[in-house]
């Protein structure tokens, strides 16, 4: 089972592009995305820890989406922790010492997340570390108090340092049962190159972009970072990785990131086209904002949109 899909649904740059313009106030933005995609990757996860309610909440606003799923993004306290100024670790790494607050944030996490487990509508729970964390021992010790912590979720591990690109992190990711996340994202320095990678049942694919002028830019926003278009061109080997994935693994998640301004669900039906070889539908306003798609897409206009009064 290949899924294509993208990273959140809370952007206002995308009312009018992805989004019909003025929906009002009734409109479900996560009901709506269900029409096009069978995947969301949820980020609000990433930056703060949620409530058993909002999780049964979204999985009440899917109901009857097909085979629909989502993945989550781990809390960023397990996975970016505060360097710690007694420590003589590379910066990623955490001492020992703090691994009760690592049981105590994956146990709130596990909690939130219980009603999308119990519904059957988390496919993968994503651990993405930042570009600092490298392969230590230390950060490995991270890594093993994480995958204790979550035993039982569906876990995937994104790295974005190359250190993590070879066989011993593959092997050590089998043992654990832990995927590892595929990603696209600017080739500067040691950033991990694209790779083809299958550790567990899940494989996991994430195209960031390739906005190189913006992606270490200190102080450069999410949209301008994660502002980029991708041709079919530049999709086209990610189409034969993306194969070559579903022959090892269970099922395939294919994310969009490159969220901003609908570049991300663009560039997921895109690929969706490609994979599968027919015309997925498209929100019409979509295909207005980005005219590569004719041709490629069914043309939506969309379910009618309720409208509030007030």
């Amino acid at each position: 089972m290949i899924r294509v899909g993208i990273a959140g649904w809370d952007y206002p740059d995308w009312e009018g592009v992805v989004y019909p313009p003025g929906p009002g106030r009734e409109f479900d933005a996560l009901a709506f995305l269900t029409r096009y995609f069978d995947t969301i990757e949820i980020n609000v996860t990433f930056y703060r820890q949620i409530d058993p309610a909002m999780a049964q909440a979204w999985a009440g606003r899917v109901a009857g989406a097909g085979p629909f799923l989502f993945t989550a993004k781990l809390h960023r306290s397990l996975t970016h922790p505060a360097p710690d100024p007694g420590s003589r670790e590379v910066p990623g790494g955490e001492s020992p010492g703090a691994l009760s607050a690592v049981e105590a944030e994956a146990a709130r996490c596990r909690t939130g997340l219980a009603p999308l487990m119990d519904a059957g509508l988390l496919g993968a729970l994503l651990m993405q570390f930042p570009h600092s964390f490298h392969d230590t021992r230390a950060n490995w010790e991270r890594l093993d108090a994480l995958a204790t912590a979550l035993a039982g979720l569906p876990l995937v591990a994104e790295f974005r340092h190359r250190s993590w690109d070879n066989q011993k992190t593959l092997d050590r990711l089998r043992e654990r049962g832990i995927g590892f996340c595929n990603i696209d994202q600017p080739s500067i320095g040691a950033t991990l190159p694209a790779t083809c990678h299958v550790t567990s049942r899940i494989a996991y694919v994430r195209l960031h972009g390739r906005n190189g002028a913006n992606w270490f830019r200190r102080g450069a926003a999410s949209a301008s970072r994660y502002d980029y278009l991708y041709s079919m061109e530049e999709l086209e080997p990610w189409v034969q990785r993306v194969r070559r994935l579903a022959g090892h693994a269970e099922e395939v998640f294919v994310i969009a990131n490159n969220h901003y301004h609908g570049k991300g669900p663009a560039n997921a039906l895109m690929l969706s086209s490609a994979l599968s070889g027919r015309r997925p539908r498209a929100p019409a306003t979509l295909v207005a904002a980005h005219p590569v798609l004719s041709g490629m897409v069914e043309e939506d206009p969309g379910p009618p949109v309720q409208r509030s009064l007030f």
